[in-house]
């Protein structure tokens, strides 16, 4: 199947919902403003006295104040929480509200005596203290995942861009997944497990790799390509809903957003910002412009041998080009991202956040605690990490 020429989403789309006949409400696309952000954070909670996970969030969510507590939910283990935005028009305007959303959830988890941090991994907590929350949705990946779902909690930052239709969205979501394994590389942001380096710059990666439907998506050739194979899953019982499906990226028809999944939790606010502004600009050019090949787009084995390029090696990953048919740098990769996407995010007023990706190129979180943890051990690492979770954007 070949990838199908760009038409500027300007030009496509009425706006109109669409939902296919003969199955459920969930497939109905409900539009969106084009190239709106939102903002997705999973967040560790700690227990300041010793940098350990706090098992606690069960509680917290209970005691959270009102203008924040609309914005918080549950994750599948009771030492994480999610921070979410309202949709923006820019990056930076999301991330704005992200890093209000930390500095409120800072002032509530104080009152309890307990601190956030943001990390794809907890650098040293092991399986057997992980506790999964008690929400029915939770209870239910336990009993379907059994102890899969007690593994070490792992903490992502997924973003949300807002597309008008369905057609927009599905050409989105196929040319997004070539972009997958420098996303992760630049965000690679967990190199400890249970107390040791990995070797990895991101071993949420492959950890959170043991849960099914994840990973990089296949190509689906159309809308409806995409609703039919996801209702078969759910017309045969594999899952209760579609999101739970957790591909690195997929569609959010309720949102009208394609959701992008891929990176790990950033340590300050001014990485999700930049990241986020990555996502949006990325967006913008692949649906106005094209620049990914479809050589790229079309190679599923390379884009999988990828992932797990970027996953154990960050921004010193030499990725694999089926142009050129050879390894290429990432930060040689990213310089050509950059230099065709500038002139789309100044269009879309982010500029300055997705030109700090150059900062991210230099040091990626994965990079930075590995620093600062060789000077001040895995609990000064922790405590740097909660430390950097409230920095100004």
């Amino acid at each position: 199947m070949s990838i199908r020429p760009i038409n500027p989403i300007r030009s496509r789309g009425t706006g109109a919902r669409h939902r296919l006949s003969g199955v459920g409400d969930w497939s109905e696309w409900v539009p969106s403003e084009a190239y709106t952000i939102g903002i997705e954070e999973e967040l560790l909670v700690l227990d300041p006295t010793n940098w350990s996970l706090a098992h606690r969030t069960d509680d917290v969510l209970t005691h959270l104040s009102p203008g924040l507590s609309p914005h918080a939910a549950a994750e599948t283990h009771e030492a994480a929480l999610e921070l979410a935005t309202l949709p923006h028009g820019t990056a930076e305007a999301a991330a704005r509200e992200a890093a209000g959303l930390r500095a409120s959830l800072a002032g509530d988890l104080a009152r309890a005596g307990l601190r956030a941090a943001s990390s794809g991994t907890h650098p040293f907590a092991v399986w057997t203290e992980t506790q999964v929350s008690k929400g029915a949705r939770y209870q239910l990946v336990y009993e379907s995942m059994r102890e899969l779902a007690r593994r070490e909690p792992t903490f992502a930052l997924h973003v949300h861009v807002g597309v008008p239709d369905p057609d927009s969205a599905i050409e989105l979501f196929n040319r997004l997944r070539a972009h997958i394994p420098l996303l992760l590389a630049l965000s690679a942001n967990s190199p400890y497990w249970q107390g040791r380096d990995s070797g990895f710059a991101s071993v949420r990666t492959p950890i959170f790799q043991a849960f099914p439907r994840v990973g990089i998506p296949r190509l689906f050739s159309s809308y409806d390509d995409y609703v039919e194979t996801i209702d078969q899953l759910l017309r045969s019982d594999a899952f209760p809903e579609p999101t739970f499906l957790w591909w690195d990226v997929r569609l959010q028809p309720s949102l009208g957003t394609v959701e992008l999944r891929i990176m790990d939790a950033q340590r300050t606010p001014a990485q999700t910002a930049a990241l986020a502004a990555a996502v949006q600009t990325i967006a913008h050019l692949e649906l106005e412009e094209g620049f990914v090949p479809a050589e790229l787009i079309e190679a599923p084995e390379l884009l999988h041998e990828n992932r797990f390029i970027a996953a154990r090696d960050g921004m010193d990953a030499r990725l694999l080009d089926p142009v050129l048919e050879a390894r290429v740098p990432a930060r040689e990769q990213l310089a050509e991202l950059v230099a065709a996407g500038l002139p789309h995010a100044q269009e879309l007023g982010c500029e300055h956040a997705f030109e700090r990706l150059e900062d991210l190129a230099r040091m990626n979180g994965a990079a930075w605690q590995r620093l600062v943890a060789r000077g001040s051990g895995l609990r000064g690492l922790v405590a740097a990490l909660a430390s950097g979770c409230t920095e100004e954007l």
